[in-house]
């Protein structure tokens, strides 16, 4: 059967039918494939599908990895749970614009999100296109940027997840990598920002002044609208998106009404 893809606008972003997540077969998944490179974004609504069959869908797509600052399921590692709001006491919502887990050596390649609790207002995800973004930026900042490297640090966004006693064991299995500022999509080519506010400490090369002043830019060119998509919440909605090709920010103005999210995320590889 024939996917059903409904585009959000004129260059990225899916809504995507004529699929049951619990039963792909080969075709399926390869057709599911493709408009994920596509449209970098597909959104796949009312899939009422239990925890294993959501980590089953992932492994479609390749191996899943394990995140080791975050909360998960217990009995399922390749969950990160995502709650706030309501009577959880948690507030944090990653708000910021960035890529999955820069700070990996070998980065994800896509993750695959679906909406447990939702609010009935708020708390919508939004995506950016990385290439539109890069595409638009000045020639004079492309300039500093094209050959760049920049340094991405879990410690800048979880380093109090961590027990002081295990710093140091952390920090050796989890050191700060170099990444390069503009990424080359390892699959279709297109180049996009690969720098974010959480995650990245700095750009090599430059003062420290020029190079938080340089992030800043990237940051302000993924904050354009007329590159962004919006997606909102349904019970049993899924996003999934390639890190390696847009950055997302989950909005916080849903408290306090109670928000939970169930996220798989497929292992990539290392940027360049």
């Amino acid at each position: 059967m024939a996917l059903e893809i409904t585009q959000l606008n004129g260059f990225f972003g899916a809504e995507v039918g004529g699929v049951d997540m619990a039963d792909v077969d080969d075709a399926t998944r390869d057709d599911l494939r493709k408009a994920w490179l596509d449209h970098k974004v597909l959104i796949l609504r009312d899939q009422h599908v239990s925890i294993e069959e959501h980590i089953a869908f992932g492994r479609l797509f390749g191996d899943l990895e394990e995140h080791p600052f975050t909360e998960g399921i217990e009995g399922y590692p390749e969950i990160v749970k995502l709650e706030a709001g309501g009577e959880s006491g948690k507030t944090f919502v990653a708000a910021g614009w960035h890529s999955d887990v820069t700070w990996r050596a070998e980065p994800s390649m896509g993750s695959i999100l679906r909406g447990r609790i939702v609010p009935d207002v708020g708390g919508d995800t939004c995506f950016a296109d990385a290439t539109a973004a890069y595409d638009r930026l000045p020639d004079d900042i492309k300039e500093t940027v094209d050959d760049a490297f920049a340094i991405h640090d879990y410690a800048r966004v979880f380093a109090s997840r961590v027990d002081p006693a295990e710093v140091d064991e952390v920090r050796a299995k989890y050191p700060p990598q170099r990444h390069p500022v503009i990424r080359t999509h390892p699959e279709t080519g297109a180049r996009g920002i690969y720098t974010n506010i959480g995650f990245t400490s700095h750009i090599e090369g430059l003062e420290p002044d020029e190079s938080r002043r340089i992030l800043r830019r990237l940051e302000r060119a993924m904050m354009d609208p007329s590159i962004q998509i919006r997606v909102r919440w349904r019970p049993d909605t899924f996003v999934m998106w390639d890190n390696r090709a847009v950055q997302h920010s989950a909005t916080s103005d849903f408290f306090p009404a109670h928000r939970v999210m169930e996220r798989v995320t497929v292992i990539g590889d290392r940027p360049y």
